[in-house]
């Protein structure tokens, strides 16, 4: 079974509204979830004192992400609200104390997703998502976008092939339905991505003994199969 961690920073409720249906996505996938909050900092920037305040609450009972979490994870999800195009500072503060984990390379062979949300359309949550991948490459690990192949991620509210990426016009828990049928999307095929790398790391035997050698010979005269 497929382990994901979901590690999230939400300031209204819109990215913990995300990550709690990539949760639900992960386990409808056949995954196991474990939905994770980052640290807070001493003095965080709040815009919405109440929203703020609401989304400490609704969290209360979620874990604390920590270094352990990302090495039980055969696939990370980090979501995060727009700050002046960039992550989070939570969430930037929580990838600057990996390095403990990353640089020895243990986080090399994860599968790893981002999302993000902003007050508006062109808020900076591309930016955002691209921000984290400079991240996760710096980790080693697989980024999965989203890509531009489904149907939903065409929706008006959609249209991200970094990831997907919510609109809250400054409401708090503002999550438009095609958003989260589009993280849906996102979760299942991480899932799938994880799923697939991890066969072939276990993968012991050369994967030619399960081509057919005589269509091969007859596709390509010109090569020896011997």
């Amino acid at each position: 079974m497929i382990k994901v961690a979901i590690i999230f920073h939400s300031r209204s409720g819109n990215v913990f509204k995300l990550a709690a249906a990539a949760a639900a996505a992960a386990e409808k996938a056949g995954a196991e979830p474990k939905l994770l909050k980052v640290g807070e900092l001493p003095d965080p920037m709040v815009l919405d004192k109440e929203a703020y305040d609401s989304v400490e609450s609704a969290t209360a009972d979620v874990p604390v992400a920590t270094l352990d979490d990302l090495l039980w994870a055969d696939a990370i999800m980090i979501g995060s609200p727009v700050h002046f195009g960039l992550p989070a500072p939570q969430i930037l503060n929580f990838i600057d104390h990996s390095g403990p984990v990353a640089i020895p390379g243990k986080l090399v062979d994860k599968a790893v997703t981002v999302f993000a949300s902003g007050s508006a359309a062109h808020a900076g949550q591309q930016t955002t998502i691209l921000a984290l991948h400079n991240a996760v490459c710096h980790w080693g690990s697989l980024i999965v976008p989203n890509g531009s192949s489904v149907e939903i991620l065409a929706s008006e509210h959609n249209g991200s092939p970094y990831g997907t990426c919510s609109i809250s016009r400054h409401l708090a828990s503002e999550v438009h339905e095609d958003n989260l049928r589009a993280i849906e999307h996102q979760t299942q095929r991480l899932v799938e991505v994880a799923t697939a790398y991890g066969i072939g790391l276990r993968q012991t035997e050369s994967a030619i003994k399960y081509v057919g050698l005589e269509d091969l010979a007859r596709k390509f005269p010109h090569l020896s199969m011997d």
